[in-house]
């Protein structure tokens, strides 16, 4: 299986860095009643920018198979419970980008990178090393 998924990017995160923002932000006034978004620049990447970041990884090149999304949508709508939520949640991120294509507005939300710099996000690609 593999999606067309349009260049939208989505975020990943380590599990570690999100309790890190997270315990900052339990007494940082500058959060009260506000959304934490954990978006690092650097963790924001295309599903696309993905593979090839693990095909120069491994040395390389795998097999694409670009499915369009009027093909996904009709897999969602035939493929049975807990399938059918995986592609759903990969259609809202890796197609449609919701994770990253709005903007953060400053009255309920503030992003995570722009209030604590002074974490140091796991980077996608040295994720990825322990892989390797």
């Amino acid at each position: 299986w593999g999606f067309h998924f349009f260049d939208f990017a989505a975020i990943f995160n380590k599990e570690e860095d999100i309790g890190a923002c997270t315990i900052k932000a339990v007494d940082d006034p500058r959060t009260l009643n506000k959304i934490l978004y954990i978006r690092p620049p650097a963790n924001t990447i295309s599903f696309n920018d993905l593979v090839s970041l693990w095909e120069k990884k491994i040395g390389k090149t795998l097999e694409r198979i670009y499915v369009p999304e009027e093909q996904l949508l009709k897999n969602i709508e035939e493929a049975a419970v807990p399938i059918n939520v995986i592609l759903s949640i990969g259609h809202s991120v890796l197609v449609k980008g919701d994770q990253t294509n709005f903007e953060v507005e400053p009255s309920f939300g503030v992003e995570a990178s722009a209030l604590y710099p002074d974490v140091k996000y796991t980077t996608v690609d040295e994720y990825l090393n322990q892989f390797v």
